[in-house]
């Protein structure tokens, strides 16, 4: 069984269609699946909205405070009952007709993790110049703390077989900023190491995010960033005496 959990803030205007459309591409999967929503805070009506789509394979959760995307996935990877976990972004900037490649590359692979990339050459990938200098700065960053094998850890869509999904996501502390940082770093600090890229089709959006929030939000995923490579490197956090409960 395969399970996608998808969390969401503010999406009451497109929450009805990405649903649809992420039940659509997972109609072509031969095997029994399961998609979780996860409304991060319900400060508008997308909770609302997700429960009147009428399917036996969409559950949906929610809780009254946003707490960020690492929160949301948390709890849903909670109630997944896949062989198989992901998740993926609700903004649906990623074609979700590319979930089906992912999962053939686990297959192909025998993968313990398998991540959507936009530096895959095969991919196809709309966004702008200075998104492209940013992705590339970050590259530069995470190969340079964590010396990662994958070179794209920022697209929000990935897989995860169920064990390491089991034993990486009790242990992750950030809830916002450097969120897939920290979860390839501490796959990567537990030897999990058949961890694959694929290609997407990504048409990024960037909405009404102003040039000074941009920087805030940069500024707060490198310190999260360096605060994953401390808890690494000097408090030995993530070991197996560290472990943590699904949530508190």
């Amino acid at each position: 069984m395969l399970s996608l959990v998808i969390p969401a803030y503010k999406r009451e205007q497109t929450v009805v269609k990405n649903l649809k459309a992420v039940e659509k591409a997972l109609k072509e999967y031969p095997h029994k699946y399961e998609i979780i929503l996860v409304v991060d805070g319900m400060t508008d009506r997308t909770f609302e909205k997700a429960k009147t789509v009428k399917s036996k394979n969409i559950r949906v959760f929610g809780y009254k405070k946003n707490q960020g995307k690492g929160h949301a996935v948390k709890l849903g990877m909670s109630k997944a009952r896949g062989d198989i976990i992901g998740f993926m972004d609700a903004g649906l900037d990623i074609d979700p007709s590319g979930i089906l490649i992912l999962l053939n590359f686990m297959k192909l692979h025998e993968a313990d993790i398998v991540v959507g990339s936009k530096t895959h050459p095969d991919s196809e990938v709309k966004y702008p110049l200075y998104r492209r200098l940013i992705s590339l700065g970050g590259r530069f960053v995470t190969q340079f703390l964590f010396g990662f094998s994958v070179l794209d850890t920022q697209v929000g869509l990935k897989f995860f077989k169920r064990k390491v999904a089991k034993d990486v996501f009790p242990r992750l502390l950030v809830k916002k900023f450097a969120f897939d940082i920290e979860m390839l770093a501490v796959a990567n600090v537990l030897g999990y190491k058949k961890i694959y890229e694929a290609p997407v089709r990504l048409n990024f959006e960037f909405g009404n995010i102003t040039y000074s929030s941009l920087i805030v939000v940069l500024l707060r995923t490198l310190w999260d960033t360096l605060a994953v490579f401390y808890r690494i490197r000097i408090l030995k956090y993530y070991r197996k005496s560290n472990r943590r409960n699904w949530l508190k």
